[in-house]
């Protein structure tokens, strides 16, 4: 099998201007030649916005990429109830788009989904194979973006979960600073998941499109992965983590108390699942990575926020 590595190819990703793009970008193989998209365009970048299915359609029609890796999405979980409309075109339309051009061209898609397309209300860790059943509209437009990438012969879902990284916005980052800022925090407790920093993950989505290179690779790599960080933890247990660690890497004077909350105590416009762990091993030893735990993972992402890597350049 031919590894994306050593293979000269075209990504079509969008968006790298996001959190995950710019992990993405940091960590792109040597030998795959990058066309990288965002909602505005940029210094070597081109302007795709993901709400245009149209504009999507195009870009891979003119472009004709080996692989989309559709890195985008409409993640503002409330905002998304009053904008069901702007929710479903960038998270359902855009991968539909992507899948009817990839149909004609050939190349692989691969989409990033959610751990918001499940209720949580099993108590165990969602498997890959596992019916969807989500609460909102968010993992509503994810899972019908699941649906439309998986129509398309090289389509694949990735799903993740609690994403965060050294950029953008976050909760690390959110959390970090309302730690200087606060005298006391409160924190939902009663919600279970596992962070995942930008850089793992953007390790899986490489390893993913290599892998699934040629398209009829023996054995085949499944059409829905799972990937997060290992273990468990609360939103509150992440807060208290990014406390404690931000001190030790000088990041933060001191850490602000951190109350726990139940959900009731800190209603939002959207549901969100009480338990959303992702079942990641068989998807592990498809894509031939090692986890690591979420708190070192953690570790790592607070100490690139204190000692910055030099800015990459797109391949």
């Amino acid at each position: 099998t031919r590894s994306l590595c050593d293979w000269s190819s075209d990504v079509c990703s969008s968006d790298l201007a996001g959190q995950l793009g710019q992990a993405l970008l940091a960590a792109c193989p040597p030998g795959v030649t990058l066309i990288p998209c965002s909602r505005s365009g940029g210094p070597g970048e081109m302007a795709l916005d993901l709400a245009d299915s149209q504009a999507c359609r195009s870009v891979v029609l003119e472009q004709r990429p080996d692989a989309v890796l559709n890195a985008g999405a409409y993640t503002a979980v409330d905002r998304a109830e009053q904008e069901p409309a702007l929710a479903q075109a960038v998270n359902a339309e855009a991968p539909a788009a992507f899948a009817e051009a990839l149909a004609t061209t050939g190349g692989q898609l691969l989409q990033l989904s959610t751990d918001f397309v499940f209720n949580g209300r099993q108590g165990s860790p969602y498997a890959p194979d596992q019916p969807v059943d989500p609460l909102g509209v968010y993992g509503a437009s994810k899972a019908a973006g699941e649906v439309a990438a998986l129509g398309c012969p090289g389509g694949r879902v990735l799903r993740t979960s609690w994403v965060y990284g050294p950029v953008g916005r976050n909760f690390c980052l959110t959390m970090l600073r309302l730690h200087r800022e606060k005298p006391e925090l409160g924190v939902v407790a009663d919600q279970l998941g596992c962070p995942t920093a930008t850089h793992t993950l953007a390790a899986a989505c490489w390893r993913a499109l290599e892998r699934g290179a040629p398209l009829d690779a023996l054995p085949p790599l499944p059409r829905i992965l799972h990937w997060s960080d290992a273990g468990a933890a609360s939103w509150y247990d992440f807060a208290v983590a990014i406390g404690e660690l931000g001190v030790e890497l000088g990041l933060l004077n001191a850490a602000a108390p951190v109350q726990p909350l139940t959900t009731a105590q800190y209603p939002t416009p959207a549901r969100r699942p009480p338990y959303s762990l992702l079942e990641c091993s068989g998807s592990r030893v498809a894509l031939g990575l090692e986890p690591l735990h979420w708190r070192q993972a953690l570790r790592q992402v607070l100490g690139r926020i204190a000692s910055p890597p030099a800015p990459s350049h797109p391949r």
